[in-house]
């Protein structure tokens, strides 16, 4: 059974950064395509950023240069590094597993989220 959990989601003011893991059930970290997907209220979620098992990333094009993902094999773990954040980063942040080897490969797996306020 694939289980994401994520972690790290929390208040911060505008300018600052967080950083949200994803713990990942042993082995998939390492063959799947692993990423992150975000929902602001009201609005359609979004991929922000995902890795393939060949450690190509890719990233909304409105977010490069601030959000940086990474993989951690030995703890399993999925990082997303989000700096200068702005209010409109406000999210439900989404950890997501795919079976297929592409950047932008459809989820089959989904972690519960973790909250982003970006507020002052």
């Amino acid at each position: 059974q694939v289980q994401l959990v994520e972690s790290g989601g929390d208040l911060v003011q505008p300018g600052g950064s967080l950083r949200l893991s994803c713990a990942v059930s042993k082995g998939i970290i390492v063959a799947h395509t692993m990423g992150w997907y975000r929902q602001a209220p009201g609005k359609q979620r979004e991929l922000v950023a995902s890795v393939t098992s060949d450690d190509s990333t890719h990233y909304a094009a409105s977010l490069k240069g601030r959000f940086s993902i990474s993989r951690d094999h030995v703890k399993n773990t999925l990082i997303l590094q989000m700096n200068s954040l702005k209010p409109e980063d406000t999210a439900v942040y989404y950890c997501f597993a795919a079976v297929q080897g592409v950047a932008t490969a459809t989820p089959d797996y989904w972690g519960l989220g973790t909250l982003v306020i970006v507020s002052s």
